[in-house]
């Protein structure tokens, strides 16, 4: 197949133009502004780095701004890959076709607080944590609560249609977003939402247009402004860890947990033996516990004081009486407390082999696992993962692995679960990163094999795992028609071209 489209080049006329929307000191062409945008969290093959970086970086302070930047965009034929806080794990915001990066970090403002109707509408830019700052001083709260919360922005969130560690108590980010102003490839500038009106939850007028701008990793327009649910914020927060001798025992009594029935319960997360003992032997996530613990269920509850001091007396009858130990008040609030300062932070790991220090970084592949299935995928991961530690001594190391309840508004049914791989970036070549991406690919074909999905939270973009998202997720049609969605919404793949494979729309042959 060849691709029947063929992209511009950005010159001077074309920068002038973008300089003449934005302001000449929103449009970037220095060497360090293209390639600090380039970069993502997750392994980055630094041998590649030029190849993604963009021409041009570009930052908008209006959605008519963003509207103008596209319509430019799609009369020279330039790729726009949107970025926001660039938190996310599946390459959505790393560019591969080059072009404009379209940074909407300016764009940053809450535009408006309704106490009666309980909702916020805010630009794309609002970091997150900076958003329940404000909302806690009226008593409300988005619960939208990611490893990346301090980190991560709005509309980053739904372009990648992010997970919340929370989830089971306040809903993932498709629950929260009630409706968005989206401008498409073509420019034009549109509302979505559950039916017309801007605040409505539930509505059954028309199609669910909504949810396909929540995922989209940038394929098919820019979001600019976003009006979300709010909760009123909880009286109490109660995390609880408990302590098993055995990952087959903790994965039993989370079952017992999660269909107890108990509402306020926001999170129930195993950590399996490899993840515990990797905890041990990493000194700056270190878990002081008795060697008879093995694995780890991590809880917390949220609600009213009286509703809490409930629901905690029926999981500790649970837990313990299943032989569980209760990890103690310090570590539980500790360890809950600082989950979101562990986003990324192991510059350094401790080798399983020999517990020497090796310069590695943290990429976790992710997963929508049924609970019936977690003990066969744990043992065909930790396998895969072995084989290639094995064959590649000090570029990977496996860090365990986590399985957090997943449903919205529910605790029971699947889990996202993820393995946890170390890896040592500075010794990636074109080998080791091809070993990378098959390590990837038998990850994922585990998924497709007990009928997972392939990623609960950051998406199935990234070069081993779309391949199998694509060909095996997303059969029996779903590709055909995203295919289809793609091409009649964005006609010449200006936006984000490459992702999800969907240059196939435009081929010929």
């Amino acid at each position: 197949m060849t691709s029947i489209l063929k992209y511009g080049t950005i010159d001077d006329k074309i920068l002038e133009e973008l300089r003449a929307i934005v302001g000449d000191e929103n449009v970037f062409t220095e060497p360090h502004h293209r390639a600090i945008r380039a970069s993502v969290p997750a392994p980055f093959p630094l041998h590649k780095w030029s190849e993604h970086t963009p021409d041009v970086v570009v930052l908008p302070g209006s959605t008519q701004e963003v509207s103008e930047v596209l319509k430019i965009s799609n009369k020279y034929k330039i790729p726009v890959v949107p970025r926001g806080g660039a938190t996310g794990l599946a390459d959505g915001a790393m560019p591969l076709r080059k072009g404009i990066i379209l940074d909407i970090k300016r764009m940053c403002e809450i535009l408006e607080i309704d106490e009666v109707d309980r909702t916020v509408t805010v630009q794309p830019g609002i970091n997150m944590q900076e958003l329940n700052r404000v909302l806690e001083k009226l008593g409300l709260w988005f619960p939208d609560d990611p490893a990346s919360y301090p980190v991560a922005v709005v509309g980053g969130r739904v372009g990648t249609g992010g997970w919340s560690l929370v989830g089971a108590f306040g809903g993932h980010v498709p629950d929260l977003v009630l409706s968005m102003e989206v401008v498409l490839p073509t420019g034009d500038i549109i509302r979505v939402g559950n039916g017309g009106g801007r605040k409505i939850r539930k509505s059954s007028v028309g199609y669910r247009l909504k949810d396909l701008f929540i995922g989209h990793q940038g394929t098919l327009g820019v979001v600019t402004e976003i009006t979300l649910d709010v909760f009123p914020r909880p009286e109490v927060e109660f995390p609880a860890f408990f302590g098993y001798n055995s990952f087959e025992h903790a994965y039993e009594n989370a079952f017992k947990m999660t269909t107890s029935g108990l509402r306020t319960l926001g999170a129930v997360v195993i950590f399996d033996e490899e993840k515990v003992e990797y905890l041990r032997r990493d000194d700056e996530a270190y878990i002081p516990q008795p060697k008879s613990i093995k694995s780890i269920i991590a809880t917390v509850m949220y609600g009213t004081e009286a509703e809490v001091e409930g629901a905690k007396k029926r999981l500790f009858e649970i837990a313990e009486k299943d032989g569980a130990i209760y990890l103690g008040e310090e570590l539980s609030e500790g360890d809950w407390a600082s989950r979101h300062d562990r986003y990324a932070l192991p510059l350094h790991g401790r080798r399983r082999s020999d517990w020497q220090v090796v310069p590695m970084t943290w990429h976790c592949e992710d997963a929508a696992i049924n609970h019936s299935q977690l003990p066969y995928v744990r043992k065909r991961w930790h396998e895969i993962a072995s084989r290639y530690i094995e064959q590649y001594d000090g570029v990977f190391d496996d860090w365990g692995m986590f399985m957090y309840s997943n449903p919205p508004f529910r605790p029971w049914g699947d889990y996202l679960t993820e393995i946890d791989i170390g890896i040592n970036e500075l010794a990636l070549d074109e080998e080791t990163w091809e070993a990378w991406v098959n390590m990837k690919r038998e990850i994922a074909e585990v998924v497709i094999e007990v009928e997972g999905s392939i990623s609960a939270c950051h998406g199935g973009t990234r070069e081993g795992d779309v391949e199998v998202c694509v060909r095996q997720e997303l059969k029996d049609g779903q590709f055909e028609l995203m295919k289809k969605i793609k091409k009649m919404l964005d006609p010449n793949n200006i936006m984000n071209p490459g992702k999800y494979m969907l240059d196939e729309a435009y081929q010929e042959g």
